[in-house]
């Protein structure tokens, strides 16, 4: 069913170059065709999507190119470009990857098809709907409007979803060492950011500028287990299960960066978030720093893991463990190992990175906030929101592909466009959904922001 599903999908869309809809309806429409194109990584199958983009774009005359490593022909990436005059400068890059987390095992839990995007109580149901298919949407659909209007442009726009980003994120390194001249540009558009509401009605567009860098450890136990008759004190598993203990106890030292530092102030001017003020001095002090995360994470644990490097335990198989630790972009791979190993003071218990590549580390610059494109998201915001929104430069805990392409010395944020729920988050999550009128404002925000950076006026 879902290859019929697929194979209509992409018929249709060879009639889509005549229909007038509003970019609202179109954006719906994308979303509801793009979630029902299953792209759970792994295995991934995101041709599926890049078929699907290419089809759209073809319809309208747009140009674009489906591109990965030949070997690997279902897991193809998508590229497409609106040319641009140039007068503002260099390529202007959305981007929003096409693979999303898997809904096994808790598929069951859903109260409607992961892959339907059934509309059910005001909400589209579906995984995707916010991570990452709504951004992809909202991109495509923007830039079919630009076509259709036959819109001038002072710069190149340029489309791409990647594959594998809920992997080994191999989709963005693949288009960056082998079709980096079709990808360049000045700046980016990625996922990351966050929007929220305060009691008081005041929105708070946090524009990702970096973020907390994924580092996998495993610990090791060796030892002997023995026997109930003998029991053993080099036994593997009480030295592991102490280790783990450990560390789940452990505070991890404060960090607080320019990024943060400001998030921070400038939430506590709501009236939500008052409370942070007397706290904030404390942060800078190392001998009422933890003290002041403390009080922090007892309000907001969201807030908190902004501060220090977080450790999650993913896996405890026999005298192994895995680790998910999300560090600080001012420390390095090794400061973290080490702290570990010092948390864990036992001989018998090998702490060591997990096989495969790290993240690159990439901290925010001071000119981060001073480019076009970022101060063309506080003019859009503004515009749209006059009286009631607040934009601040925000260091996600969740990480993305973006550090990828901040690397190679491109600027790239993770804009703000979907207004999140309240309560706890969906995303990954059991019943993902997001509003139809999240995803109309966000694309119209979207659709301000490109013609602020690219448009020709």
């Amino acid at each position: 069913m879902r290859r019929v599903w697929a194979v209509l999908l992409l018929v249709a869309a060879f009639g889509m170059a005549d229909d007038n809809r509003s970019l609202g309806d179109r954006t719906r429409q994308y979303l509801t065709d793009l979630v029902r194109l299953d792209t759970s990584n792994p295995p991934g199958n995101e041709t599926r999507v890049a078929d699907y983009l290419k089809k759209v774009a073809d319809s309208f005359g747009i140009k674009a190119e489906e591109l990965g490593d030949p070997k690997d022909p279902k897991r193809m990436n998508f590229v497409a470009r609106l040319p641009g005059s140039g007068s503002k400068g260099r390529p202007l890059l959305l981007m929003a990857h096409s693979d999303v987390f898997p809904v096994a095992p808790d598929q069951a839990k859903w109260s409607a098809d992961p892959f339907g995007a059934e509309l059910k109580n005001g909400y589209i149901y579906g995984r995707g709907t916010l991570n990452a298919k709504s951004l992809l949407a909202s991109e495509l659909a923007v830039m079919v409007e630009i076509k259709r209007r036959n819109l001038k442009l002072s710069r190149d726009v340029i489309l791409v979803s990647e594959a594998d980003e809920e992997g080994g994120m191999t989709g963005i390194q693949w288009l960056i060492q082998n079709a980096w001249s079709k990808i360049d540009a000045e700046f980016a558009l990625n996922e990351g950011g966050s929007l929220i509401e305060s009691k008081d009605g005041a929105k708070v567009f946090g524009i990702q500028t970096m973020e907390k860098i994924p580092t996998r450890v495993i610990l090791t136990a060796h030892g002997t287990v023995g026997t109930g008759a003998l029991p053993r004190a080099d036994n593997p598993y009480v030295h592991l299960s102490d280790a783990v203990s450990r560390l789940s106890k452990a505070e991890q030292p404060i960090r607080v960066n320019s990024t943060t530092r400001r998030y921070l102030r400038d939430l506590a001017n709501l009236s939500d978030y008052a409370w942070l003020a007397p706290l904030l001095p404390k942060l800078e002090t190392p001998a009422t720093a933890a003290a002041a995360a403390a009080q922090i994470r007892a309000k907001n644990d969201e807030l908190d893991d902004m501060l220090h490097t977080t450790i999650s335990i993913t896996s405890l198989v026999a005298s192994e463990a895995q680790l998910d630790v999300r560090r600080m972009p001012s420390e390095t791979r090794e400061d973290v190992l080490t702290r570990l190993r010092q948390i864990i003071n036992d001989t018998s218990v090998e702490v060591a990175f997990a096989p495969g590549p790290p993240m690159p580390t990439v901290q925010a610059g001071p000119r981060t906030t001073m480019t076009p494109l970022y101060t063309a998201m506080e003019r859009a915001i503004a515009r749209i929101y006059p009286r009631d929104a607040v934009t601040i430069p925000y260091m996600s805990r969740g990480a993305t592909d973006s550090g990828f392409l901040r690397s190679r010395g491109m600027p790239v944020y993770g804009v703000a466009l979907f207004l999140r729920e309240p309560g706890e988050p969906r995303v990954r999550s059991v019943d993902e959904r997001i509003t139809p009128k999240a995803l109309d404002d966000g694309v119209e925000l979207l659709w301000q922001i490109v013609q602020e950076t690219a448009g020709e006026n």
